[in-house]
């Protein structure tokens, strides 16, 4: 069995599903370069292990390195919803005491989320805070830096669900529903959902043509409806 991998982002925190095998070889690689995707923007990584039936040591070497290198970065690596066999292999060579593990994954997520930001870019900002729902990962990433450069927190994601998630775990002062928002995501019930996990926040809907406008355009446009809704 090979691995599959499924990566997506939650706020500050990169959250990598594993299902299969991780194993020297193809598997390790294809692990390999999901963990540097994430490594380019996150030092914060959630690694879901419900699916995976097999490690080899190779396997554990690289979760090993990720792990130290992400906490040379001031940051971390922590494992969700590891199978027992995952668990005892842990146990077995001592490294129990080194990785934190998680019975699910949105535990795993809220702990980072609970804890300070300090490293992020996020934590050199004092705005408003912000958070961004749209599906498209480029769209996400232009979003926090327009906003992130201009003093505004802005935490970001894709799904639904883990809005809930970042809204639980963290206030918000403005919620932003981007040009790629199914329209699942604005019905009036899901909404209603939205404000009453942050009832003292505003809510901006960016219009589809967003993505296909100039960048500079974009921003600028981006920046004026959150300063006419929260001005400074």
């Amino acid at each position: 069995m090979s691995l599959g991998v499924e990566s997506r982002h939650v706020g500050t925190v990169y959250v990598v599903k594993c299902a299969g095998r991780i194993a020297s070889g193809e598997e390790s690689k294809v692990l390999d370069e999901a963990l540097q995707r994430g490594l380019r923007e996150f030092n914060r990584i959630v690694l879901n292990l419900a699916e995976v039936k097999y490690i080899d040591s190779a396997g554990m070497g690289l979760l090993v390195r990720f792990l130290w290198h992400l906490r040379n970065r001031h940051g971390d690596l922590r494992l969700a919803e590891p199978a027992p066999f995952v668990t005892s292999l842990l146990a077995m060579t001592k490294l129990s005491s080194v990785f934190h593990t998680y019975s699910s994954e949105e535990a795993a997520i809220v702990s980072f989320l609970q804890e300070s930001v300090q490293g992020t870019a996020e934590s050199e900002n004092s705005g408003p805070r912000v958070l961004f729902l749209d599906p498209t990962a480029d769209t996400c990433a232009f979003v926090r830096a327009v906003l992130g450069r201009n003093g505004y927190r802005v935490l970001s994601t894709g799904l639904m669900g883990d809005a809930k998630i970042l809204l639980s775990a963290s206030s918000v002062d403005i919620i932003v529903l981007g040009p790629d928002c199914s329209n699942a995501m604005l019905t009036p019930a899901t909404l209603e959902v939205l404000r009453r996990l942050a009832p003292a926040a505003k809510t901006v809907v960016l219009e589809r043509e967003f993505k296909s406008r100039a960048a500079e355009e974009a921003g600028m446009a981006l920046l004026e409806r959150i300063q006419a809704i929260n001005p400074a």
